[in-house]
């Protein structure tokens, strides 16, 4: 959709109806507004509309790819725009968990539609005393298992969304499991 011009689109404010008494009757300043009118018609539409445009759900589809550079959200081109949109609309939400497992899991369920799971080492522990024991030794590799949820798996897509968000310093691998890990049913 354009926002430059819109056939037949009538001003909500016509300028011909807020000349003097004077000018009202007037054929040529009639005309004169009608022309102007046609020209800020679409400004004046898209200046009442201004709050719609700041909001994923309703917002015209070329402008959600311009909204997305606000909130560094990666959109690809080839996603639905009902995809596109919701990432949109949890962008902050996704960055705030970016580089952890609940952020990875959280992304493979909403752009792929997969469960997940990541095997990424130890954990962490705190202690009142210093020096206390580290939890485990470091891993510099993370295992992510998917397996199917409300679609199929598409390893090649579940591999770039993975890699789009693991940590530099840790290497990732997929594994796709063809449902839940044993210790998740129940």
């Amino acid at each position: 959709m354009s926002r430059r011009a819109i056939p037949d689109l009538p001003s909500r404010y016509p300028l011909g109806g807020l000349l003097p008494a004077m000018y009202a009757a007037d054929d040529f300043a009639q005309r004169l507004t009608s022309g102007l009118d046609a020209v800020l018609a679409p400004i004046l539409s898209t200046l009442d509309n201004v709050a719609h445009y700041f909001d994923p759900r309703v917002a015209p589809e070329d402008f959600t790819s311009w909204l997305a550079t606000w909130v560094a959200a990666d959109l690809d081109p080839r996603w639905p725009p009902a995809l596109r949109r919701a990432v949109l609309l949890r962008a902050v939400e996704l960055h705030r968990w970016r580089g952890t497992a609940r952020g990875l899991v959280d992304v493979l369920w909403l752009c792929a539609g997969v469960h997940a799971r990541v095997l990424d080492g130890p954990g962490a522990t705190w202690s009142t005393r210093p020096g206390n024991a580290l939890p485990g030794a470091a891993t510099a590799r993370a295992v992510v298992q998917v397996w199917p949820g409300r679609s199929q798996v598409d390893q090649q897509q579940v591999v770039t969304l993975v890699n789009s968000v693991c940590p530099v310093h840790l290497g990732c691998s997929v594994e796709v499991l063809p449902g839940p890990p044993q210790q998740e049913r129940g």
